[in-house]
């Protein structure tokens, strides 16, 4: 996860962020590989795996777990 870990160091650098606030565990980069992979699959279009991503990050910058996310999106796909 080095490529990552350093360019998250690098966006908050640039933009005065704290870097563990936007980081990623390699637990939730699991379940965030996951989680695109089903939108992918899912949908039949890749384009929806990193545009999920991106909901689901804003949806946890409002507050909701990544585990209650996974699950709607897990519910979601069956």
């Amino acid at each position: 996860m080095q490529w990552i870990d350093d360019l998250t160091a690098q966006i908050a650098k640039e933009h005065s962020l704290d870097s563990q606030s936007i980081s990623v565990s390699e637990s939730e980069a699991e379940v965030l590989l996951e989680l695109a992979g089903l939108a992918a699959h899912s949908s039949g279009a890749r384009t929806n795996a990193p545009l999920l991503c991106h909901v689901l990050g804003r949806a946890r910058s409002q507050g909701i777990s990544l585990e209650a996310l996974s699950e709607t999106v897990r519910a979601a796909v069956k």
